[in-house]
């Protein structure tokens, strides 16, 4: 919650400093490539092949040969990303060319947008070690998780957060470029973010001289169920990658409205989906190690049915009140002084993703049905699917409402995905969704109605675009509240109390 939250004030302050303009569509480009390449590296692929392995070792080797192994993977993983990131940086203008395919047409034809291409190669030269340093921290919290040590690897991406909105406050006045200071905040972010981490380590008794170990037999075993993740779990990434290529072939904002879209959909998910998805892989690990068949079933409806519980309502109360979200956290300075309406343009963005919310948490739970069993083939078919349908998707709405097509089309490939992991864990006999379960769900869909049209009544009598920032923030503190306990009272009317939630799967095992 903490992180998520500074997370908003961080985009509040790029907004701030760089509003929609050229530069923050160059930063938050330069920032989107490291950020992907971390989520396909460390949390993505790697993490979904190192938590089953390691968790593996723990149940039938003990501390003292997960240490070696956390030693070995360290040294072989530091070692090939120590040589991407030297590469990422030397080639930086080939990257920025690769991904920011307008901006480069035009930098060689002359064209306006030249300077886009140039400043992009510069800033990727910033941002991109940040890919080293933070999969290292990855590791090192799949480590700290499986050991059931959330806080600290939930905590360490604060730290991040802090360094980008210390240097934009006190830097950004020091070069001609603000974008220059937030690059910086990025690169001494996954300094500190490491350094956080090492005293945890080494009071767990984890900390190890890391070793080069391309050859060992647990290496190889992640190194395999690694290389077919990579496509897998980051398939969102990947889109979203995607996405932004495109994106710099359009008006000039559309890679801020998307980016700033998608942050406020990165929150609920972050908070809620991830949050469960991080939990629910150490767990179906060991059960699935110990052979709790059983057990591995009624976790991973557990994760749906919680997945279902916070995601409906956070997607119908973000597509209700998010104009007035964005007017608080983002319509000040930069941001508010073009001509152009932002708000609605970044609200348009949310509710495109929306769409899609549900789907995206729900891909967060039910991929870790396939790591946990070792098993990253499954999701590298269903990702290759996904990918080939957010492309079709994306050349059939791009260039007919721009942005928005893009971001639906992301939001209908998510939704794709998870039907097909579903429907692959059905056949297979390991997860099917529970009649209980969907009856919970149907309550949850109508809770939701109730509170999304009793949000919509209050917030549409008030005339707030005018109002004073703190009338505002009062405005949305007040409608957060009462779509909170408007929901959780029609649950409680319909019959679903807490210990209901938690205890489906025991009174379907029983």
């Amino acid at each position: 919650m903490i992180s998520r939250i500074l997370g908003l004030v961080r985009d509040a302050v790029v907004a701030n400093l760089l509003g929609a303009s050229a530069a923050a569509d160059v930063f938050l480009f330069a920032n989107r490539i490291p950020n992907f390449l971390r989520r396909l590296f460390a949390e993505g692929a790697f993490a979904q092949a190192f938590v089953p392995v390691l968790s593996e070792i723990k149940e039938q080797q003990g501390d003292d040969k997960v240490k070696l192994f956390v030693a070995q993977a360290a040294g072989t993983l530091g070692t090939i990303l120590l040589i991407v990131t030297i590469f990422g940086v030397v080639a930086s203008p080939v990257i920025a060319a690769l991904f920011g395919t307008g901006w480069f047409i035009d930098w060689w034809q002359s064209g306006p947008n030249a300077e886009k291409f140039e400043l992009a190669s510069s800033l990727l030269k910033l941002t991109f070690p940040y890919l080293f340093f933070v999969s290292l921290v990855a590791l090192s919290g799949a480590v700290m998780n499986v050991y059931n040590r959330f806080a600290v690897a939930a905590f360490t991406p604060v730290l991040l957060n802090i360094s980008i909105i210390t240097c934009a406050i006190f830097l950004h006045d020091k070069f001609s470029v603000g974008a220059y200071a937030l690059a910086i905040g990025v690169f001494v972010g996954g300094i500190v973010q490491l350094l956080f981490q090492l005293p945890f380590l080494y009071r767990a008794k984890m900390l190890a001289r890391p070793r080069w170990a391309w050859q060992d037999e647990n290496v190889k075993k992640v190194r395999k169920l690694m290389l077919p993740a990579l496509f897998g779990v980051s398939i969102s990434q990947i889109n979203l990658l995607l996405d932004t290529m495109i994106a710099s072939l359009l008006m000039t904002g559309s890679i801020a409205w998307l980016y700033y879209s998608d942050r406020l959909i990165e929150f609920p998910l972050g908070l809620f989906g991830i949050g469960i998805a991080t939990v629910i892989l150490p767990a179906l690990s060991k059960l699935h190690s110990s052979k709790k068949l059983s057990d591995f079933q009624h976790t991973l409806d557990w994760g749906v049915r919680f997945v279902i519980f916070l995601g409906i309502p956070a997607m119908v109360g973000l597509m209700i009140i998010s104009p007035l979200i964005i007017t608080v956290l983002f319509d000040h300075g930069a941001f508010k002084e073009d001509s152009v309406d932002h708000v609605k343009a970044v609200s348009l963005g949310v509710v495109a993703y929306s769409v899609g919310l549900v789907s995206f948490m729900l891909i967060k739970v039910l991929a870790p049905g396939f790591y946990s069993r070792q098993d990253t083939k499954t999701p590298v078919r269903i990702g290759i699917i996904t990918l080939v349908l957010n492309m079709v998707f994306n050349i059939m709405l791009a260039p007919f409402i721009g942005y928005l097509g893009l971001a639906l089309a992301t939001s209908m490939s998510a939704s794709c995905n998870a039907f097909l992991l579903y429907r692959q864990l059905k056949k297979e006999k390991v997860y099917q969704f529970s009649s209980m379960s969907l009856r919970f769900t149907i309550k949850c869909i109508v809770a939701s109605i109730v509170m999304g049209c009793f949000t919509w009544y209050v917030s549409s009598y008030y005339y707030w675009a005018s109002w004073e920032f703190t009338q505002q923030v009062i405005l949305l503190i007040s409608l957060v509240a009462l779509a909170g306990v408007s929901y959780f009272a029609m649950l409680f009317l319909m019959g679903v109390r807490l210990n209901t939630i938690k205890s489906v799967a025991i009174t379907e095992s029983n």
